[in-house]
């Protein structure tokens, strides 16, 4: 049953965000989405996660500091320009 979860969100994972992401992000993202599920999922501050979009945005930069293929965070195209102009 477990291995039927995790092809289920793997296909939802793959419709949503289009392979963008690496497998090795994509299984730090379920990994989390696992732990927010059973309840011990704790956010910087230590306390509990509750919501979905904060659990998948823990699973992103986990995955990102372990150095896996993670689409760059949105900034904004002035931050960008200023960045490279220095």
């Amino acid at each position: 049953m477990s291995n039927n979860l995790a092809s289920n969100f793997r296909e939802y994972f793959k419709t949503y965000f289009m392979a963008k992401y690496s497998k090795k992000a994509e299984e730090k993202i379920e990994k989390v989405m696992h732990e927010k599920k059973k309840g011990t999922l704790r956010s910087g501050s230590g306390k509990k996660v509750t919501s979905r979009k904060q659990a998948i945005a823990i699973g992103i930069s986990e995955a990102r500091k372990a150095g896996a293929k993670v689409p760059r965070k949105k900034t904004s195209t002035s931050q960008r320009k200023k960045s490279s102009s220095m």
